[in-house]
């Protein structure tokens, strides 16, 4: 009787996965720097938009082995999400500070100050589920990253719409409030799509663990 020898599972998929949340947090991290510091506008901005190109090319190397493999390490429409939604943090993150040095704001302010913060906190959670996905016996413990990666998601739309109103309430300048509108939209959509790659992760977690 023919037999189909043993197929190992595709691992390069985790190494693409963990190098795309690593360049987020990067990204993360100097965005933080940007609004904390507000020096060096222009090669701060650069930066992130280096990783950005960076992190698109993983995502173009994770479609295009996903088109090529046989066997996956879990179902391929979960690959295909994941790697498209750790593409959309990168994105929105470039966005943000993309806006800023297009539109030459002041320095950021507060509320700014808290999204990007919140930002790191839930890049490094993801970082930290991705991390998980290789290892089974991990599987059950990135459950409780997915719920702080919403956690903060939820202390995002609170800053956000905190920093809306401020915006409407203290300025009389409309090319100032779109602007900064605009940022803030940005900002809060990074950590949407955060949450986006913990409802991914989870449920690879409950299908695996």
């Amino acid at each position: 009787m023919f037999r189909i020898p043993f197929m190992p599972r595709e691992e390069k998929f985790f190494d693409l996965f963990e190098d795309g949340a690593n360049n987020i947090v990067k990204a993360a991290l100097v965005l933080k720097d940007l609004v904390d510091n507000w020096v060096c506008i222009e090669q701060r901005v650069a930066e992130i938009k280096e990783l950005e190109h960076h992190g698109d090319s993983i995502t173009h190397e994770i479609m295009a082995r996903l088109h090529r493999t046989f066997v996956t390490p879990f179902d391929r429409e979960d690959i295909a999400l994941l790697a498209k939604s750790l593409d959309d943090i990168m994105d929105f993150i470039d966005a943000a500070t993309g806006d800023m040095l297009l539109y030459k704001v002041e320095r950021p302010g507060e509320r700014a100050r808290e999204l990007a913060d919140i930002i790191v906190q839930a890049a490094t959670e993801v970082q930290n589920a991705v991390l998980d996905l290789r290892h089974k016996a991990r599987l059950k413990q990135t459950l409780t990253r997915c719920v702080e990666i919403n956690r903060l998601e939820n202390a995002a739309d609170v800053v956000y719409r905190a920093a809306l109103a401020e915006l409407f309430e203290d300025s009389t300048d409309m090319a100032h409030v779109i602007k900064w509108r605009e940022i803030y939209e940005h900002m809060e959509s990074a950590t949407d799509r955060c949450e986006d790659v913990a409802n991914v992760i989870e449920g690879v977690a409950l299908k695996h663990a």
